[in-house]
This record gives structure tokens, C-alpha cells and sequence, in this order.
């Protein structure tokens, strides 16, 4: 009898054990991302929060309780009718400011930027890249995904010059280009109905406004960015982006890039301006409303998930796991692949960029379904501007546009894009050269003519010195989440087992061993003990002994934060180091 109970109190504690890890994991209906206690209609993926009326439900798109008030306007009333609400009317000043933000100037304040310190930066005057190089000469084909109804901003442009509908209206924003008078607009043929419907039918951004230009910089879909494509704009695949899914939580951009009085936080690594200096630049996914309590460190194993990233979260991004590959091509005729090289002295299809055969694109390389290069971040950035000595990498051999700044002490492990090009640079005092990209794309198609230009104008005489040379970028890669159970595994980062013959993706990033391997082991082994071979069994050195050993025990990896010995602090170290000491370089 008494076995018996012992029998139904074991299968019983069995069963309660079984109840609990099945309670702890996390309950989301609709599938949206939010679990059921966050969600306001857990059975609704289309809506996860009140809105700004109060309601369970959608944004209205004229407002609480209220009428289209645009529904009596037509096309010949923009964008006079606009300000007359806008501003400084009825409606705000909303005109203001836009006109003041960095989507509409192009340029801003950098706290973030290593170089230049304190100067306006942007695209506008002094941005490099790897990409088009720089606007200089080139403001009717870079311009046209400008906020703006064509002239380009500090010459001549007021408020006036805002194209609210870029971002209000998604219909037109697809239809919206560059006419023969230099401004912007509809295209031309238009119908009056359709041109009315643009005015009358105002509403928040969707991901279709935003991703008109943005996913189509660097000169075509997917180009530049390698996280953003057109694809996304109706995007119904979980594995493409679990975020910017119309069957899932179906998110648009300003859920996270929150914007307040049309400025806006969030910008990767080799964007200069900081929109919002108040609120940052900075988003993070653990928040009140979004993924709450998983950058604790215990959020992982308490929602029912694996606990190793909970001992991770306060180093590494979680775009660092949960985005492993980017460019994805999953196969929909819409998934397209992003530039890794551009070639300016060759167009793209390989013909020699020599005037002969006209102007076109430049030659390009793509890929898809890439692995990010990882990296630390501090949040700091060296991105190169008009003028800039140009110094070469040592690291990759290529000199630099885009420079995340940090270590493997100092910063996060974030994911990245990384890209080169082969563009001119002067030889007397190595300044990169904004090749004239209009005389290029619009213009002969000559290398060479579009070179002289951009030296002309930067205040170089046209038979100026140079050479080509390969740059390289590096893009903080954010979108393209995949759902949680496809999130990367251990062996992304972690060699099943140690090779500390050959340098690992680890070592590669500083966590190589801080000397040979007989003198760092030589500190608590005497050589008669076989070192493990993998790289879990390794790590339970920091359960040894009273505190656990240190990271800079082995490595020039300090964690303070996770509270173990530190071979500098002589209270506990001497728990450890038994043998021969190693000559660590303490304070």
C-alpha cells in the first residue's frame, strides 16, 4: 500500500511538474507576437493595443468619432489646403515640423558620429558611401525620394516644399516621380479621379510609404539594405519577417520607429543624423508593450523558452539570434537578392563604363540568403565624410565608408551587412571623390568624365591625380525577424568542438585565448589533466569553486557583470590559481 502511494505521489509531482512547464510557456492566439495578457483582442492579429481613441480596434484614419474631413478636397487644393490646417491652423503645426526634421533636411545634429564631431551631417552635403558615393551633381535622381515636391532643401524651398502625401497616402507615394520641371508628383496621364482620391483619403504612414524610398535606395529593391525590400510592403510569410507580416502581427514602421512631432528614433550603424536627440536613436525590442521582460536575463527560461540566451542578453543583440541569415529568398518571386560589391568602372552587364555604349547602372554583384557578419557596437559610429583623409583597414584591406565603433568589452553583438566597391579616390591627399552619379546614370556613362566632374566639383582642377581603390561598409542588420522557433542555435556561433590551432568566428571577435594555451591552463593544471574539447564543457569554469572563474582568466574578455572571480582580485583568486601564475595585466 504504502508502495502504491509512493507510486501516485511520484506520477502526481510528475504530472504537477508537467502542468507547470506547460502553464510558464507563453499563450498568443492570433499569433501576432504578443502574448495574451499584453494583447487587448488576443484573437485579432490586426490589433494588439488601443488605439488613440481609446478602442480595441484599428487606427481610424479620419479620426475619433469624426468624418472624413478631407472628402470634399480635391487635387487642385494640394497642398494650399493643407496648410492652411497644418500650418499653424486648426490642425497644428505639422508643417514645421516636418520641414525641420531629418527626413526633410537630410541632415542633422550627430552624437553618435566619431568624426567631425559637432557638424550637420547627412546625405544632403557630406555623406560617403559605398553606394552612390555622395549627392553632389546628382539631385534629380538621388533627390527623388526626398519628403519633398522637388527643390532641393536651403535652395529656395520653404514649407511649401513638404510633400505630405509621400507619407499620407500610399497610392501615391507608389505613383509619385520626378517630372520634366524638376518637381515632384503623380505621373503624368493621372486621372482627376485618382489624383482627388490622393487628398481626400489621408492616413498614417503604412510600411508602403515607407518603403517606397527606403527600400529601394542604393538604386533599386533590396539594393543597399539587405533587411528591407519591397517584399515586405504585403509580405505574408512569417519566415520572411515575423514583424511585417499582414497574416501575423503585421506591423508597420512606426510601431517601433516612433515618431513624435514628426521626429523619429531608430537608424543603423552608417546613418549620421540623430532625429530625436531628446528621446535618441536607439529602439529597443524589450519593452512595456513588446517581448517585456526578455532582456532580464531570466526571460527567456521564465516564459517556457531556452535559458542559455538569458546569460547572453546582456552582450549580445537579439537581432543576433533571431536574425540568421538576411536577403532572404524563400522562394516568392518577390524575395530579391541585395549588392555586396559595385563596380563604377564597369556597367551592369559588364561592358566597360567608358562613354560608348551610355549612361546605365553600375556593375553590381548580389546575393541572398547571406550569414550577417557579427560584431560589437557601442552605438558609435566612423562614417566617412566629403573630405575625409581616407585610411586604410588594416583588418580588411579596404578603406572604410561605415565604421561601427566598439570592442569585445565595450558594445553589444550585433548583426551586420557588410559590402565593398571599387571607387576613385585622389592620390596626393587620398580624399575619396563624389563621382558626378547624374553624368553617369544620366548623362555619357563615362567613368572617367563622371570622375573629372565630381573633382571639379569638390574644388579639384579635372586632370587631378587618382586612382580606384575597394572600399567597405558595415550595416547594422535589423528586420527580416524570424518567429522564435527558428531562432539561430548554439552552433552559429559555437564550434561543436575547440580548435585552438586555427582561429574560430569567436576568436576572430576577441575571445582568443590572452596567451599559449600550456601558460593560461598551466595556472590551475599542471599538464596532467586532458582540457575539454567543446566548448559547454569548457565554459563550466565559471561554476568552479566559491565564485566561478573569470573570463580574464583566459581571455582579455572582462564580464563584471556576471559577478565571477577576476584574476586581478587577490580575495578569490588564489582559490583558483594553484600552480605557475600568469602574468595577467591588472589596474
Amino acid at each position: 500500500m504504502m508502495m502504491t502511494a509512493r507510486r501516485l505521489t511520484g506520477c502526481l509531482g510528475l504530472f504537477l511538474i508537467a502542468f507547470a512547464s506547460q502553464a510558464a510557456k507563453p499563450i498568443d492566439n492570433d499569433g501576432d507576437g504578443y502574448r495574451a495578457e499584453q494583447d487587448c483582442d488576443d484573437n485579432n492579429a490586426a490589433v494588439w493595443q488601443l488605439n488613440s481613441c481609446g478602442e480595441c480596434a484599428v487606427e481610424p484614419i479620419a479620426g475619433c468619432g469624426v468624418d472624413n474631413p478631407h472628402a470634399s478636397l480635391g487635387w487642385t487644393d494640394y497642398p494650399s489646403a493643407c496648410q492652411n490646417c497644418h500650418d499653424g491652423g486648426e490642425g497644428g503645426f505639422q508643417y514645421q515640423q516636418m520641414f525641420g526634421s531629418t527626413h526633410y533636411q537630410w541632415t542633422g545634429e550627430t552624437p553618435d558620429m566619431v568624426n567631425q564631431g559637432g557638424t550637420l551631417q547627412g546625405k544632403l552635403t557630406n555623406a560617403v558611401n559605398s553606394y552612390c558615393i555622395n549627392i553632389e551633381g546628382d539631385w534629380p535622381v538621388c533627390g527623388s525620394c526626398h519628403a519633398g515636391r522637388g527643390i532641393k532643401p536651403g535652395e529656395g524651398d520653404t514649407v511649401a516644399n513638404v510633400d505630405c502625401l509621400v507619407c499620407h497616402n500610399a497610392d501615391y507615394a507608389l505613383n509619385r516621380t520626378r517630372l520634366p520641371d524638376g518637381s515632384m508628383g503623380p505621373t503624368a496621364g493621372t486621372d482627376a479621379a485618382t489624383l482627388d482620391s490622393y487628398v481626400q483619403n489621408i492616413a498614417p504612414p503604412t510600411r508602403t510609404n515607407c518603403l517606397k524610398c527606403h527600400a529601394f535606395a542604393g538604386g533599386g529593391d533590396g539594393v543597399k539594405r539587405g533587411d528591407l525590400s519591397s517584399a515586405l510592403m504585403a509580405n505574408g510569410d512569417p519566415h520572411f519577417d515575423v514583424h511585417m507580416n499582414v497574416s501575423g502581427a503585421n506591423l508597420q514602421c512606426q510601431d517601433c520607429h516612433q515618431f513624435i512631432d514628426h521626429r523619429v528614433i531608430g537608424k543603423g550603424s552608417d546613418l549620421r543624423p540623430t532625429d530625436d536627440i531628446v528621446r535618441g536613436a536607439e529602439i529597443t525590442c524589450a519593452s512595456a508593450t513588446c517581448h517585456q521582460g526578455m532582456d532580464s536575463g531570466t526571460g527567456h527560461a521564465s516564459s517556457g523558452r531556452r535559458g542559455e540566451p538569458d546569460r547572453h542578453v546582456g552582450r549580445v543583440a537579439c537581432q543576433s539570434c533571431h536574425i540568421p541569415t538576411y536577403a532572404k529568398d524563400l522562394g516568392d518571386p518577390a524575395h530579391v537578392p541585395t549588392e555586396i560589391h559595385r563596380d563604377w568602372q564597369h556597367h551592369h552587364d559588364g561592358t566597360p563604363a567608358d562613354g560608348v555604349s551610355g549612361p546605365g547602372h553600375p556593375h553590381t554583384d548580389k546575393a541572398a540568403n547571406l550569414t550577417p557578419w557579427l560584431r560589437f557596437w557601442n552605438r558609435k559610429s566612423d562614417n566617412y565624410l566629403l573630405g575625409d583623409q581616407a585610411v586604410l583597414d588594416p583588418e580588411t584591406g579596404r578603406y572604410p565608408t561605415s565604421r561601427p565603433m566598439g570592442g569585445i568589452n565595450d558594445g553589444m553583438l550585433i548583426p551586420f551587412k557588410y559590402k565593398t566597391a571599387l571607387q576613385p579616390m585622389t592620390v596626393a591627399d587620398q580624399r575619396m571623390i563624389a563621382l558626378n552619379t547624374f553624368e553617369y546614370l544620366k548623362g555619357s556613362g563615362d567613368a572617367v568624365a563622371s570622375t573629372e566632374s565630381g573633382l571639379v566639383n569638390m574644388g579639384y582642377p579635372a586632370n587631378e591625380p587618382y586612382e580606384w581603390i575597394e572600399t567597405d561598409t558595415f550595416q547594422m542588420i535589423n528586420h527580416g525577424v524570424n518567429p522564435a522557433t527558428d531562432a539561430a542555435d548554439c552552433s552559429q556561433c559555437h564550434e561543436s568542438n575547440l580548435d585552438l590551432a586555427n582561429d574560430s568566428m569567436l576568436d576572430s571577435m576577441g575571445y582568443r585565448l590572452k596567451g599559449p594555451k600550456l601558460e593560461v591552463c598551466a595556472q590551475c593544471h599542471d599538464g596532467g589533466k586532458n582540457i575539454p574539447r567543446t566548448w559547454d564543457k569548457m565554459h563550466n569554469h565559471v561554476s568552479k569553486g566559491t565564485t566561478g572563474i573569470g573570463c580574464a582568466f583566459c581571455h582579455d574578455v572582462a564580464r563584471p557583470e556576471r559577478g565571477l572571480c577576476s584574476p586581478c582580485d587577490s580575495s578569490c583568486s588564489a582559490e583558483y590559481v594553484d600552480n605557475v601564475p600568469y602574468p595577467h595585466q591588472c589596474d
